[in-house]
This record gives C-alpha cells, structure tokens and sequence, in this order.
C-alpha cells in the first residue's frame, strides 16, 4: 500500500510539472519515431493567447453587427422583389385587394342570409348582384345630376371667366384687352405646337381606360367567389402553409379578417357623414352640382384623413368659378371643420378600436401607397397595415403564451423529479430560477408554437 501510494504522488507531481494528457505505455511490439518534447513546447508557447479560430478574434459586437446586417440587406432583396412583381402585377394586386375589401363589407350579408337557410350559393348571388345594383344606382343618379345642371354650370363658367377678365383689365394689374388676346393666342399656339404629346396623352388615357375597366372586372369576378367560397379558399391556403405554421395562421386568420371587416365597416360609416355633412355646406352655400361633389367626396374618404379634403378641393374650384371668392373660402371652412370632426371624434371613436395605428403611420401608408399603386395604393395601404399590426400582435401573444407553458411544464416535471424549488431572488424580481431560465431560452416559443400543436386553451383552428 505504501508503494502505491508513493506512486501516485509520483504521478500527480510529474503531471503537475508537465500539463497534458497522461503518458500512453508503448507497446513493444509497435515502434514510433520518436517526437522531441522541446518542439511541442515550444508551439505550445508561441501560440500562447492566440484564438483556435480567426473567428473568435473578431470582437463579439462586430459578429452581431455583421450576421444582422446580411440578414436585413437578405430581408430588403425579398421586399424589392414583392415590390418588384407587385409593381408589375399592380392591376392584378389592387384588383383582388379591392376585391377583399368589398367581400369585407359585404360577408355579413352572406352570413345573415345562410342563417336565415338560404342556400350558400344564393346568398352569395343575392348579396353580390344587389351590391352590383347599388353601385350602378348610385353611378346613374351622378350622371344625372351632372346632365341636369351642366348647362347652368356652363353658364355661370362663362361669367366667372367674364369677370376674372374685367378684374384682370380693372383691377391692379391693369391689363389691356391685347394683352389679354395675345395671351390667349400663345396658349391656342402652345397646345397647337404640343399637339403630339397631347394625342399620346390621349392615347395613354385609352390605355388607363382598358386597365380601370380589365380591374373592375377582375374584380367583381374575385369578390362573388370570396363570398361564395371564401371558406374553402382559406382551407387551400393553410394547407399550402408548413406544417408548424398552420396553427399560428389559422388563428391569425380570423382575427385579420375581423380587423379588415370592421376597418371596412367604420370607414363606409365615416366617408358617408363627411359626404352628408360636406354636401348639406355646399348646398346651403348655393354651390351648384352638390350632390355629385358629395359623392365624389365619399369616394375619396376612403383615403383616411386626407381623402375627403383632397377631393373637396373640386368643389372649392366650382364655387370659386361659379360664386366667387367669399363662397369658395367658405366652402373651404367647411372642408376643414368636418375633416377636424373626423380626425378627433369619428375616427377614435368608429375606427379607435378595430384599427390601432397612429395618425402618424396612417400618413406614412397613405403616402407610400401612393407612389408604388397611385390612388389604389393609397386606398388599400391603410386596412393592410391596419392587418399586418394585427396579425403581428397575434403572434408576439401566441409566442408568448407558449412561453409560459413550456415554462410551466419544465417546473412541474422538475417537482416531479423530486428537485427542490429555488427561493425566489432579487435579480429575477420574485420569479424562480427556474421560470428565468426558461424566459431566456430562445427555443421555448419554437417548441411551444411551431410544434405543430396548438398552445393550451386554443383549437387547431383558432377562432374559425
């Protein structure tokens, strides 16, 4: 026993002196070239404090700054070309877009009439022919209002232009008549010299005709088969989802389609009181073609904030032609009472809840919507970003009720398993080391949410 234990004190004080892997017997019978100690140490010693890899010699916050910015400029390619074949696909896109906002407004519709035992295919049918009825009404009863009141509209042009001529001769520029006439020889001259780009201006007017009449056929085609198949459609898209996507979309579904219906729903409801309001100013004004301007201006409320005031500047226009300056400032007041009005008392009341953007980001979407699709961009930038904040939100709290599951179910099984339960401490504010770190695993929303189960108290289809 003392020999044994004099050995290994040989052998803790030998690897105490010479750090490294224990010596290996040699076996007598297998003869290596023998490998000079001073070499090794020597490589040893002159790598002292060096990286293993060149990897590690980069600073840690440098490595971050650069894995994040290839994934962001990877993240801007993919934008630039969805923004690249949505361009090129724009009447297609703002087609079946208009398309889902129409089906929005009119889905209700179909549901009330299948619970009252209509047939699906004929609640659809019905619904959509009278939302068809409803528009060519309302476009017939415009035209018949400009028809009617063209001729006095036409008149009091002509005065108008008669008194912005006097004005031009008597006031203080004091203009003469062959001042005047030679101004408007240089305009007939200028449209006569330029009369080339004004016939290909023609032509791409024809061009935008075809586009506008090819999208409202597409759709008015896409919009009877959301509502008659709407269901069905959705089904197809989530299966052709990945397997652990579905169940987070199938409940993000139904949550965008409600936020797209009652955004879709408060924007008629508040385009519909500017209009009244606006067209009530007008006419009490005695701006004549009022209730065409009204509808006009309905229109353009679609575009939030902006839209009602933008389209009002016709009807500036007509009073300032048709009543004179006092009457076209007023009409002007009105404009921007009853767009006061919306900003601060319809829109948080009516939209305040089913849209939760700020003012600010509704004007940045309107804005960019505007320069990639025109007044079809502008139109349908809001509901989708009104629905991109839903579905997002939706899937931070999906993400984090998975969280805590996992969380919960890892502090169970270590009951279980007889481990005790740490105190709770000052660092993790009163929660458990346990709960720690299951917050700071970045595996825990995967496992819970893209397992492909559902998290606790949810269906496998969400709310659908």
């Amino acid at each position: 026993m003392e020999e044994r234990r004099r050995e290994a004190e040989e052998l803790l004080r030998r690897e105490a002196q010479h750090p490294g892997p224990p010596p290996v017997p040699a076996d007598p019978q297998v003869r290596t070239p023998p490998t000079p100690a001073s070499s090794s140490s020597y490589h040893r010693e002159s790598h002292l404090g060096r990286p293993a890899t060149p990897a590690e010699a980069v600073p840690w916050a440098l490595r971050v700054a650069a894995e994040s910015t290839w994934r962001l400029l990877l993240l801007g390619a993919a934008l630039y070309v969805v923004f690249r074949v949505v361009t090129t696909l724009r009447i297609v896109a703002l087609a079946f877009m208009a398309a889902l906002l129409i089906a929005a407004l009119l889905q209700p519709t179909v549901a009330w009439l299948r619970r009252h035992g209509l047939p699906r295919a004929l609640a659809a049918a019905l619904t959509f022919l009278s939302g068809l009825v409803g528009i060519g009404l309302v476009g017939w009863f415009v035209v018949w209002q400009v028809t009617t009141n063209l001729e006095s509209v036409t008149s009091r042009v002509q005065q108008g232009v008669d008194q912005l001529r006097d004005w031009l001769v008597k006031g203080p520029l004091h203009l003469t008549d062959k001042q005047i006439s030679d101004f408007a020889k240089q305009i007939s001259k200028a449209i006569g010299t330029n009369s080339d780009a004004i016939t290909s201006a023609g032509f791409t007017g024809v061009t935008i005709a075809v586009e506008v009449l090819t999208g409202v056929v597409l759709a008015a085609f896409c919009t009877f088969f959301l509502l008659y198949d709407g269901e069905r459609i959705w089904q197809w898209t989530l299966r052709g989802l990945p397997r652990h996507s579905r169940y987070a979309m199938a409940g993000a579904g139904p949550r965008a389609w409600a936020t797209l219906t009652s955004y879709v729903r408060g924007t008629v409801l508040v385009a519909f009181i500017d209009s009244v309001c606006i067209g009530i100013g007008i006419e009490l004004l005695n701006v004549p073609l009022a209730v065409p301007l009204a509808v006009i201006i309905f229109l353009g409320a679609f575009v939030p904030l902006v839209g009602a005031l933008v389209t009002g500047t016709v009807a500036v226009l007509i009073a300032l032609v048709t009543q004179g300056p006092f009457t076209a400032a007023m009409v002007l007041v009105v404009l921007v009472a009853v767009q006061q009005i919306e900003g601060h008392l319809l829109q948080p009341l009516i939209l305040g809840r089913a849209v939760r953007v700020h003012p600010l980001a509704v004007v940045l979407a309107v804005a960019s919507g505007s320069i990639v699709a025109g007044i079809g961009g502008a139109v349908v930038s809001v509901p989708l970003v009104a629905v991109t904040n839903t579905v997002v939100g939706y899937l931070r709290r999906r993400n984090a009720a998975g969280h805590e599951v996992f969380s919960a179910l890892e502090a169970a099984q270590d009951e279980q398993l007889g481990y005790p339960r740490p105190e709770p401490s000052e660092a993790t504010g009163g929660a458990t080391a346990a709960d720690a770190a299951g917050t700071d695993r970045g595996t825990a929303p995967e496992e819970a949410g893209g397992s492909g189960n559902p998290p606790s108290g949810q269906s496998g289809t969400g709310d659908s």
